[in-house]
């Protein structure tokens, strides 16, 4: 006997009572089969319900053969009648995103001909693949007109029209589809064939936001947040732009300008800073004798700083050149050059001796090791006097 699927007469129920008429093991869990179900299988990008079943946790929900299979931590007895509860935070979430999904997917479509043809309600956000490249402008014109749809408050209809009726209506669906057909109609917005699980108005969903947009297979995949989760989104940005407002000075309005500004100053200030560093590196470098090897460990120096410094003392020695400055931990961050010299050799038993990596093209050479530079500079002292 087919199982009557009580989420399709009402997916706001949350309470129901059906008799057990399956109860398999599977593996740690037990595999459950009801008289009637108000579970939402997973399917169609929407995850599955999860709650309780008497005293059984339901862990997962699928369709097999035509049956709503229920995943339980523990037995149930069949032929016993037991109270089913969902998750609700868990199944409004799901119908937030499902229906502001819709909205949002019709309205891309009827603007700009792009249809969506993946989507999958993850635990932060809702993904959309769409099969066309849209441009910035046309994202956020879609996502107005799609949270003017909430606005408006309108039904949200899901039926199953007979044969003749789907003939006549335009819809949109991934596939070609055989047999019944549930269309999900949002009046204005969307008219799509979907299974899942839907609020009643559209004004139900709250806030539909865009998240994010990345180039994907020719199309463009989105990040989308609705109903709570664009409110938390909203809330923790708002959060964040005070937060940052505080550490600058400056109001949450006018964060751009205040950031511009920081921008302008640190450019200026990092000129500033690498011209000091090579009057740095030029009088390091005056104390070097024609024939002398160099070892060094100097503080706060990045990759660039280390290669101009290990640069500007190899132009006083043809001996090798190494600078070092200490990184995480036990690390030391090196240059290494020597004009003339092998110094992808002397990387190499470096990096040997000190479980280093790095290398270059002659006469220079940079990486990374771990251990004290006190040991590194004995090492190089005998290297230096071999």
């Amino acid at each position: 006997m087919k199982d009557d699927r009580l989420y399709y007469a009402d997916p706001f129920l949350a309470r129901f009572t059906a008799r057990v008429t399956g109860c398999e093991p599977a593996g740690e869990t037990w595999a459950v089969t009801l008289d009637a179900t108000a579970f939402y299988p997973e399917g169609g990008g929407q995850p599955a319900d999860t709650g309780t079943l008497g005293e059984a946790r339901v862990l997962d929900v699928h369709e097999r053969e035509g049956r709503v299979v229920h995943t339980t931590d523990r037995p149930l007895p069949v032929g016993e009648t037991v109270e089913g509860v969902i998750d609700w935070s868990r199944r409004l979430d799901h119908m937030e995103q499902h229906t502001g999904e819709h909205i949002l997917s019709g309205t891309l479509h009827r603007l700009f001909g792009t249809d969506n043809v993946g989507f999958h309600i993850g635990a932060d956000t809702v993904r959309m693949d769409m099969d066309k490249p849209l441009t910035p402008d046309q994202l956020a014109e879609a996502e107005r007109l799609a949270n003017e749809t909430i606005r408006r408050d309108v039904p949200v209809d899901c039926a199953w029209p007979d044969a003749a009726t789907l003939a006549a209506t335009e819809y949109r669906s991934k596939k070609a589809l055989e047999g019944p057909v549930r269309l999900v109609t949002v009046p204005g917005a969307d008219c799509c064939a979907c299974c899942g699980t839907h609020l009643a108005r559209s004004g139900q969903v709250g806030l539909i936001k865009i998240l994010s947009a990345q180039p994907y297979k020719g199309g463009v995949r989105l990040a989308v947040a609705c109903g709570g989760r664009a409110f938390a989104w909203v809330q923790d940005q708002a959060e964040q732009a005070h937060a940052i407002g505080a550490l600058l000075s400056a109001p949450a309005e006018g964060l751009y300008q205040a950031v511009e500004r920081q921008a302008v100053q640190a450019a200026r200030l990092r000129v500033q800073l690498a011209e000091a560093r090579n009057a740095w590196f030029s009088l390091l470098a005056a104390q070097i004798g024609p024939d002398e090897a160099v070892c060094q460990c100097l503080p706060d120096l990045a990759g660039d700083d280390l290669r101009r410094c290990a640069l500007a003392m190899a132009e006083r020695t043809d001996r090798p050149c190494a600078v070092f400055s200490p990184g995480e931990g036990d690390t030391l961050h090196y240059a290494l050059v020597w004009k003339g010299g092998d110094v992808n050799g002397l990387c190499r038993e470096l990096n040997a001796e000190f479980d280093g990596r790095g290398g270059g093209r002659p006469p220079l050479a940079q990486g990374s090791l771990h251990g004290e530079y006190a040991r590194v500079e004995a090492w190089f002292a005998e290297f230096f006097n071999k």
